[in-house]
C-alpha cells in the first residue's frame, strides 16, 4: 500500500460536533470511535470524547479528526488551511457557502488575479479553508492588448518553478 498524507484535526470537545458538520458538506461515510470504546482513558469526563474519526468524501478525500485528551495541551488551529480546489463551480461554491456561511469570510470568493474564483474562510470551528474554482467566469478573458507573451516557466534539476 502507498503512504498518503491525510489531514487530522484535533478539537477540545467539539470533535463530533465538526465532523457531523464536515458529512453534512461533503457528504460520505463517517466512522468514529469514543475513549471509552478503546477504554483510552480512565477520566469519566472523556468517555465520549472522540478518540477518532474518519470521514471519506464520495471523491475520497479524508478528513480525520479527535477531541484532544483533558490531560494534554489543546492549540487552536492556526498556520495551516484546508484546500479545495477544482473546476465544479456549483460544488465548490456549495462547500463555499456551507463552510463560510457559520463562520467568518477572510477573502471573498470572487476572480483571482491568476484568473480562477478563489476565497478564504474560517468555519465555526475555527479551521481555515481556500477554495479555488478553476476557470471561473472571466477567466478566460483575452490579456489586454498591451501585455507582452510570457514564456512559460521550465523546470530545471533543483530549480522547481512550474506548479
Amino acid at each position: 500500500m502507498a503512504a498518503t498524507i491525510n489531514t487530522y484535526l484535533s478539537f477540545r470537545d467539539t470533535a463530533a460536533e465538526a465532523m457531523d458538520f464536515y458529512h453534512s458538506v461533503f457528504g460520505g461515510e463517517m466512522q468514529r470511535s469514543t475513549f471509552a470504546e478503546y477504554q483510552v482513558s480512565e477520566d469519566p469526563a472523556e468517555q465520549d470524547k472522540i478518540m477518532h474519526s474518519m470521514l471519506t468524501t464520495p471523491s475520497g478525500q479524508v478528513l480525520m479528526a479527535a477531541d484532544t485528551p483533558n490531560s494534554m495541551e489543546y492549540r487552536p488551529p492556526a498556520g495551516h488551511s484546508l484546500s479545495i480546489s477544482g473546476d465544479s463551480e456549483a460544488e465548490l461554491r456549495g462547500y463555499w457557502e456551507a463552510l463560510s456561511g457559520s463562520g467568518s469570510v477572510l477573502v471573498p470568493l470572487e476572480v483571482s488575479p491568476w484568473g480562477d474564483s478563489f476565497g478564504m474562510c474560517v468555519d465555526r470551528f475555527g479551521v481555515t479553508w481556500m477554495v479555488n474554482i478553476a476557470g471561473a467566469p472571466g477567466a478566460a478573458e483575452e490579456p489586454a492588448a498591451h501585455s507582452a507573451p510570457t514564456a512559460a516557466p521550465v523546470d530545471t534539476p533543483g530549480q522547481a518553478t512550474g506548479v
